[in-house]
């Protein structure tokens, strides 16, 4: 059965049932002699939806052009006489049958009816989609009720709603949007097109993409898809700070220090290498997933929790971003190591679909900078890899040191870092909220140390956390873009980002090694040192 849709406002769940169409194209009976010209159904499985709704008993069947309808109000004795008149022989021959072969005739006499509507047409197509009907099969429709071909396609009374979800290469994108939006668009409700990422390798493929979906579809029907922003903590931020009497007023760079947002996973590439060496860490993980929840976190209080709100302050946050230099960045690529047991793992260029002389990074650590009132001067550390000794993503917000602390002697002498306050935002896996606190050690004496107020999603609540896709899908179906991209959030993450791209790529940057499992670089540690801070990880 060909993939291609063939009518604008219609789709169809294929099956393996290819060699018969569902309506064949008879044009006449024979009624007392005279022969009467009748609009049969003439479509294939394509070009007929049956939409049941299950459970629910509503159901809806919705035809293609040439619906069967006969205007004629002809008394039931005439009705009789034309249906048995059918000549089974100019079936088969037009169905292009052999001369052994034989055909079924099915004719739904009230074909405009809503027993028709809601049962028969949708118990047809059920069978004919089994694969229980003959291989030959005509159906036929007879009705009294005036009715036009397209008032019948219609007469189940819905919307027609449409979304295509593009899990496909990107270099597809526009032609797959093409087809859906000049042949399965809806007439009557919405079409809406989820896009996943890469959005592009930087500012000027994505902007060519942007404008090549909008050649055929509106802003609002695009719904690009970073999955990072539907998980359960990444959503709760803006709860967490907003509905929190406590964090808001802290939420500033009079309290926090520095924040760091961290992205590890205890694998390699593992035969994804071809696709991965094209992008990057940098454009997988970072340019995306940790920037936009940089931008939730640093974002404005919103006018409303409207979606456009919510992006408007999301692009503010963007746009206010210093460049990011070169040596605030340091790069890494895992190498094969070998453990104490003697389990050997492949380095980064030993996958097969990688060149051997890629310098493509697998690890990159970044200090970024929001040159606004609110954040002026705070480092916002940025830390993504792979083939790391976890798997995580987390959110660290580290607070400034008490001034004057009474208590410095009795937390464990000069080092203050000992006693920041910190609150920790674990996003996988374990979901959970703690903050770091000073505590005195029970006992006679004076000792702080460091305990969490911890808040352990699995012990707190019994009910399973949605995946991310599971809301997103869910949101993308009610119109709901708060956790989508917009076009101008996209630019300004690439104009952020590309610079440094660009940079890295002509000078041809060397990435320093790193054993499979370890954590990272060392040259990230010293880019922490360098802005007074230490990964809270660690």
């Amino acid at each position: 059965m060909s993939s291609s849709l063939s009518r604008p406002s219609y789709s169809y769940s294929s099956s393996s049932r290819t060699s018969s169409p569902f309506f064949s194209n008879h044009s006449s009976l024979i009624n007392g002699g005279t022969r009467r010209s009748l609009s049969f159904l003439s479509a294939s499985p394509q070009e007929l939806c049956l939409r049941s709704k299950m459970k629910s008993v509503q159901s809806s069947v919705v035809l293609q052009d040439g619906a069967v309808v006969v205007t004629d109000s002809s008394p039931i004795e005439k009705l009789k006489d034309g249906l048995l008149s059918i000549r089974s022989q100019e079936v088969v021959a037009e169905l292009g049958g052999g001369e052994h072969e034989s055909t079924v005739s099915i004719t739904v006499v009230g074909a405009s009816g809503d027993l028709a509507k809601k049962k028969i047409f949708p118990a047809l197509f059920a069978l004919y989609y089994e694969g229980c009907l003959p291989q030959h099969f005509t159906i036929y429709g007879y009705a009294r009720s005036k009715m036009t071909d397209g008032e019948l396609r219609h007469m189940g009374g819905r919307l027609s709603n449409r979304l295509f979800y593009l899990s496909i290469p990107p270099n597809i994108f526009v032609d797959a949007v093409k087809c859906a939006s000049s042949s399965a668009s809806s007439l009557s409700g919405w079409t809406r097109v989820i896009v996943e990422k890469p959005f592009g390798r930087d500012s000027k493929t994505s902007a060519a993409l942007t404008n090549s979906l909008k050649h055929y579809l509106e802003e609002d029907q695009i719904f690009r898809i970073d999955h990072y922003l539907g998980k359960e903590l990444v959503e709760n931020l803006s709860v967490l700070r907003f509905s929190n009497l406590i964090f808001e007023p802290l939420w500033s760079r009079q309290y926090i220090q520095n924040v760091q947002f961290i992205f590890s996973e205890d694998f390699g590439t593992e035969g994804r290498g071809g696709y991965f060496d094209h992008y990057g860490i940098i454009r997988d993980i970072m340019q995306n997933h940790l920037l936009q929840i940089l931008a939730l976190f640093a974002m404005e209080t919103p006018v409303s929790l409207d979606a456009e709100d919510i992006r408007n302050e999301k692009v503010k946050v963007l746009r206010s971003m210093r460049p990011i230099q070169l040596e605030d960045v340091v790069i890494g690529q895992y190498k094969g190591t070998t453990t104490k047991g003697g389990v050997t793992y492949p380095g980064y260029t030993d996958d097969e679909t990688v060149p051997g002389d890629s310098l493509t990074p697998t690890f990159a650590a970044a200090a970024l900078f929001i040159d606004n009132a609110r954040w002026d001067g705070v480092p916002f550390l940025m830390k993504a890899g792979k083939a790391l000794h976890t798997r995580s993503a987390e959110i660290r917000v580290q607070f400034r040191h008490v001034p004057g602390n009474l208590y410095n002697r009795n937390s464990g002498g000069s080092n203050l870092d000992r006693t920041t306050n910190e609150l920790v935002i674990r996003v996988q896996p374990d979901e959970g909220i703690y903050l770091k606190i000073n505590n005195k050690v029970p006992g006679l004496g004076m000792r702080l140390d460091q305990s969490h107020l911890n808040l352990l999603y699995s012990a707190r609540y019994s009910k399973e956390i949605p995946d991310a896709y599971e809301r997103l899908l869910l949101d993308a179906i009610e119109g709901e873009r708060r956790l989508f991209i917009r076009s101008d959030e996209l630019d300004a993450a690439w104009a952020l980002f590309t610079p440094l791209l660009k940079e890295i790529e002509e000078k041809k940057m060397i990435p320093e090694l790193y054993p499979y499992g370890s954590r990272g670089p060392v040259g990230a540690h010293y880019l922490a040192a360098k802005h007074n801070v230490q990964w809270g990880d660690l």
